[in-house]
């Protein structure tokens, strides 16, 4: 099912194997949301969750030449620098299957929604987007698409989903977008910021912003910062706000660690910085802060353990949701690891560390730790480049790292297993329980297959044993069976990423594929 991670211990560390071919990053990939101006326009996503590309399955029945040209009139205006477009090509009739191209399912196929987030595509929409018809979804935030949002738009009658954030457009909002009598819970403004000034922001304005940084208004805390909510004038929408405690040992580095990455990375499950700030507070201290995207509903360890937030009641995630969250971490982790030039190693993946929106997206956070993977030819062996030192959280590092082995991507793929576990059975890998040598890996491969029903967090175990699902359906015993497949997969998946040694352990991009089959057998069970 897998590929492995080709290592030796500790001397020669373990360095994960990367794709064989991998798309280029342009240099325009490489410039920062810190070191560029970026104009940013927040228009919401609703309706279904916009983290997943389109999985269209391939059709050969009728298909809408116009749709096609119309689709190859919007290439033609955009520059693809990663390739995420070399599919949608003029010899190429099967635009179903082009990426981020969703069809109808029914009749004459058409397009129906386009999906081209964190693409780093750059030019300007063009007014032939108009031309597909029984669009109901425009999906392209995080992108550099400048320009004008044209007025053709207002011709999609059908348009419920709009999403052109973090992108460089600027001028008015056309006013024909009211003729898209669809378009729901929508927050268009008048006018889309035309400055070409970043938005940085002052100790005066974030003291401002967290009421002269409130208690009230303290959302987390780590051993580097801590987090505020915070509002600013110029966007009512609430922000957080992580100030970095600079009197601590390495908090500086983590600081300039965190930058580094977030002008390196765009992903939508990844945290977005929206700005930040470096200056002085009124006692001439040093102050720096980072602006982020604010997470609705907290972080996963708040899901998974609220006794340690004696304000919170225990909200179980069900097992939709978990399979969700190891579908949006693996897909970030995959991105770090593969995607990105060079590649990427998070070191400090728990689930405090991620995120989720108020659709319960996943988004990974917290790079501070994070390291470069720097291939060397002629030393035979990857090599670091990093700002902080190689550090990890008890119970989520993994064990060659205690032994002085190497930083390498079979570490976050154990700090993955970890996670997933951890979901699957409701125990925290430090719990008390594990003593002796007991752990949580030990304790789920001694229960597996046979007995897992006796490790399983309580909300799971209904899914596991089908009690209180449906039983009007026909097909009840397939669904239960399906549904106890989905969690002995999970299951297994979380027991070999956890595995002692990392040469053991399978690469990210095949824990992906894996879990991307059980979210979309999942989908389709309880639809």
């Amino acid at each position: 099912m897998f590929r492995f991670h080709q290592t030796k211990i500790c001397k020669e560390s373990a360095i994960a194997s990367k794709r064989e071919s991998k798309m280029p990053v342009a240099a325009a990939a490489q410039k920062a949301l810190l070191a560029q101006p970026v104009l940013i326009l927040f228009i919401l996503i609703v309706s279904s969750c916009p983290c997943v590309s389109s999985l269209a399955p391939s059709r050969t029945h009728n298909t809408s030449e116009a749709d096609r040209q119309a689709l190859l009139c919007l290439r033609s205006q955009f520059s693809d620098p990663l390739g995420a477009l070399d599919s949608w090509r003029k010899e190429s009739l099967a635009f179903c299957d082009w990426h981020g191209v969703t069809c109808s399912n029914q009749g004459a196929a058409r397009v129906v929604a386009l999906r081209l987030e964190s693409l780093n595509l750059t030019g300007q929409i063009p007014p032939c987007i108009a031309d597909l018809s029984f669009l109901t979804t425009i999906y392209m935030p995080d992108n550099q698409i400048s320009g004008h949002i044209p007025p053709e738009i207002g011709r999609l009658t059908q348009l419920r989903n709009l999403s052109l954030g973090m992108n460089s457009i600027t001028g008015m909002i056309p006013d024909t977008i009211s003729s898209c009598t669809h378009l729901e819970r929508n927050n268009l403004g008048k006018q889309i910021d035309q400055s070409s000034k970043e938005w940085k922001f002052t100790y005066a304005e974030i003291a401002k912003a967290t009421n002269e940084f409130s208690s009230d208004n303290l959302v987390g805390s780590g051993a580097f910062g801590v987090v505020y909510i915070g509002r600013f004038k110029i966007d009512a929408e609430p922000v957080a706000i992580k100030v970095f405690k600079l009197d601590e040992i390495g908090a500086s580095n983590n600081f300039l660690a965190e930058c580094e990455v977030l002008r390196n990375t765009r992903h939508r499950n990844l945290m977005h910085v929206i700005s930040l700030c470096s200056s002085f507070d009124p006692m001439g201290k040093e102050f720096k802060a980072l602006i982020l995207e604010y997470m609705a509903n907290g972080n996963l360890e708040s899901w998974l353990h609220p006794k340690v937030q004696k304000h919170r009641q225990r909200r179980p995630l069900g097992l939709g949701s978990i399979i969700q969250i190891a579908t949006d971490i693996a897909a970030a982790l995959d991105y770090l690891h593969n995607w990105c030039t060079p590649p990427l190693v998070h070191c400090d993946l728990k689930p405090s560390n991620v995120l989720l929106d108020e659709d319960m997206v996943a988004h990974v956070s917290d790079f501070g730790l994070a390291k470069f993977i720097c291939n060397h030819s002629s030393a035979g062996l990857n090599s670091l480049s990093s700002i902080a030192g190689p550090r990890g959280s008890v119970g989520y590092i993994a064990p060659e790292y205690g032994m002085g082995c190497q930083i390498s991507t079979a570490g976050d793929v154990y700090s993955y297993g970890v996670i997933l576990l951890e979901m699957l059975t409701g125990k925290h890998p430090t719990d008390d329980m594990f003593k002796d040598g007991l752990n949580i890996h030990k304790l789920v491969d001694c229960a597996y297959p046979h007995n897992v029903v006796e490790i399983l967090e309580a909300s799971i175990i209904p899914w596991y044993t089908h009690e209180g699902r449906n039983h009007d359906l026909d097909n009840d015993v397939d669904e239960m069976s399906i549904m106890k497949r989905c969690i002995t997969q999970m299951l297994k998946i979380g027991l070999e990423c956890s595995l002692e040694s990392p040469g053991d352990r399978p690469l990210i991009q095949d824990v992906y594929a894996e879990i991307t089959k059980i979210k979309e057998t999942f989908s389709a069970l309880d639809s």
